[in-house]
């Protein structure tokens, strides 16, 4: 059987955390939380990460800044980002900058499993 697919969830706001982690877990995928961008670059292995769910407006790095530093090294997870700033020009930084989708929020459920599903290739 192969192993189970890992989420990572990088959002600044606990709350959104811990409802994305309710979610990835109901679809029957393993999760993994991170506060901030930092906390993910800091994190290893991060090739057993196979997906990445990523806020765009964070403090310290945002995720279009950690997208830029996974964007230097070859194995990379797709990565969605959910945002409440949804204006064009960070939109299509993400999108030229490799991200699978760019979704906003509050971000539309199906949507976002759809998403998922996808960029794990099923």
């Amino acid at each position: 059987m192969p192993p189970v697919p890992t989420i990572a969830v990088v959002d600044d706001d606990a709350a959104i955390r811990e409802a994305m982690d309710d979610l990835v877990k109901s679809c029957g995928y393993e999760c993994r939380l991170f506060a901030s961008a930092e906390e993910f670059l800091a994190f290893e292995p991060r090739s057993a990460i196979n997906c990445m769910v990523v806020d765009v407006k964070m403090p310290g790095l945002s995720g279009i800044e950690l997208q830029a530093e996974l964007n230097k090294h070859p194995e990379r997870p797709p990565m969605i980002f959910v945002t409440s700033y949804e204006d064009e020009r960070t939109r299509k930084t993400a999108i030229n900058g490799g991200a699978f989708a760019f979704l906003g929020k509050p971000v539309d459920i199906e949507k976002l499993i759809g998403c998922v599903e996808l960029a794990l290739g099923h």
